[in-house]
């Protein structure tokens, strides 16, 4: 059965009382995650609050109990990789192993610029990447000590101490569609694999090559998990979801050609059943009205 989570951008003016209530939400209704992005601010002004990632999934695991969660995803541009699995593994201890652990490149341009993180052309990018995915699997699978010399990062007999409760540590997921470089990084490095707005025969076809991929890494297919980030607009009515598409000046037949899920009541749960058949196991729906609590308890009945 297709798990229905929530995922939110925490750089559109997550606050504490917002990012307090929704997952308060999340977990009440029924949702079987809650996953953010790790952005300092938007792509294109203005600015609005953003909580840091790893702050607010502290927090999160803490006064949670039952939903996963975690970045979709955490780029290796903001933070040596020595330190997000440092994080991630206490935060999976606190949270009793809840913490699915996304890992990206980075791709927003502008933050960067005003932050003074260095973002690389791409293909610098994927190569710092791998070496960050090295760094943060090895540091949290192997009980000695690690040492590493690569061009971005390098450790000399590097032990994380106390070492993850959960053998190997949080689970990885790498997001993204790029079959040149993610893909195979995903068969090498992940435990899930994130699509991102996709469409069902797109997504259909991307699963099957990654299945292809692992078996040439020597991986059963089965051993990683697939799951699809992806946009929404629900409609509680007709009228509350014309109103939506009319303020973003869209329709929905033409998000949905670009991967999103768009209608109210029975054509959610169309859609979703659509993308269930592709092979994903887990749909992260982008909800990004972080004060319509009301209308996340209305999706919650309709698609849980």
């Amino acid at each position: 059965m297709l798990e229905v989570a929530i995922m939110i951008e925490g750089q559109n003016g997550l606050t504490w009382a917002r990012w307090q209530n929704i997952a308060a939400a999340v977990e009440d209704l029924g949702f079987a995650g809650l996953y953010r992005s790790d952005h300092f601010t938007n792509a294109a002004s203005p600015d609005k609050e953003s909580l840091e990632l790893w702050v607010s999934l502290t927090w999160l695991a803490s006064h949670t109990k039952r939903i996963e969660f975690g970045p979709l995803v955490s780029p290796v541009s903001f933070r040596h990789p020595a330190l997000t699995a440092r994080m991630a593994a206490a935060v999976d201890d606190l949270s009793d192993g809840r913490l699915m652990l996304g890992l990206g490149a980075g791709w927003q341009e502008r933050e960067h610029n005003l932050f003074g993180f260095e973002l690389l052309d791409l293909k610098s990018r994927f190569n710092r990447f791998e070496e960050g995915l090295e760094v943060i699997t090895r540091l949290l699978k192997s009980e000695a000590a690690v040492d590493f010399e690569g061009k971005y990062f390098q450790l000399r007999g590097a032990t994380l101490l106390p070492h993850p409760i959960r053998p190997g540590g949080p689970r990885i997921l790498i997001g993204g569609n790029g079959e040149k470089r993610t893909i195979p990084l995903v068969a090498k490095y992940a435990d899930e694999w994130n699509a991102v707005f996709l469409q069902p025969a797109e997504l259909a076809r991307l699963n099957a090559s990654l299945d292809g991929v692992l078996l040439s890494h020597d991986r059963e297919p089965k051993s990683v998990k697939r799951s699809l980030m992806t946009g929404l607009f629900f409609g509680r009515t007709r009228k509350e979801l014309d109103r939506k598409l009319s303020a973003r000046h869209n329709t929905g037949s033409g998000l949905r050609k670009r991967g999103l899920v768009v209608g109210v009541g029975q054509e959610i749960k169309e859609q979703l059943n659509e993308v269930e058949k592709t092979g994903v196991q887990r749909v992260m729906l982008q909800w990004l009205d972080l004060d319509d609590l009301k209308g996340l308890e209305a999706l919650a009945k309709v698609v849980l």
